[in-house]
């Protein structure tokens, strides 16, 4: 599942990398964000949502504890100011490749499902985030059932 989520990330954090710094740290701010929205988006915050996140957040972008708590605090911030998920999505669909796209929306619903329970306004959120990124209806269903969803 990690590795999943590394590879739809690699290629941000290759322009990075290359010396597009601002792009690679879009991307994760971005991604940090919707990921902190999904983990909120059942009124509960789960801790093992958030530990999952914070995992994932390690592991795809080598990052270390500060800097993962750092990046989520930043995430939740964002989330907090938003006034809609098109200033996060908007910048996944200019770095990512469709495939990496589907693969973040698998993400998301494997935090959905991290705490045991999918709740009506979860499932609706990844919908929201599918279509801002463009994913078809079965791309979508996909990433759930990827996740373990029925």
């Amino acid at each position: 599942m990690l590795s999943a989520l590394k590879r739809i990330f690699d290629d941000a954090v290759s322009d990075a990398a290359a010396g597009r710094d601002d792009a690679g740290h879009a991307v994760q701010r971005a991604a940090a964000a919707l990921l902190v929205e999904m983990s909120r988006a059942d009124s509960d915050e789960a801790p093992v949502e958030r530990e999952h996140i914070a995992r994932a957040l390690e592991r795809v972008f080598g990052l270390d504890a500060d800097e993962v708590r750092e990046l989520m605090d930043a995430g939740s911030s964002r989330a907090d100011a938003a006034t809609s998920l098109y200033e996060f999505t908007s910048v996944l669909n200019r770095e990512l490749s469709h495939e990496r796209k589907v693969m973040f929306v698998e993400q998301l619903w494997r935090v959905a499902y991290a705490d045991g329970e999918l709740e009506k306004h979860e499932a609706h959120l990844v919908r929201q985030v599918a279509d801002l990124l463009h994913l078809r209806h079965h791309e979508y269903i996909g990433g759930k059932l990827q996740a373990g969803g029925g």
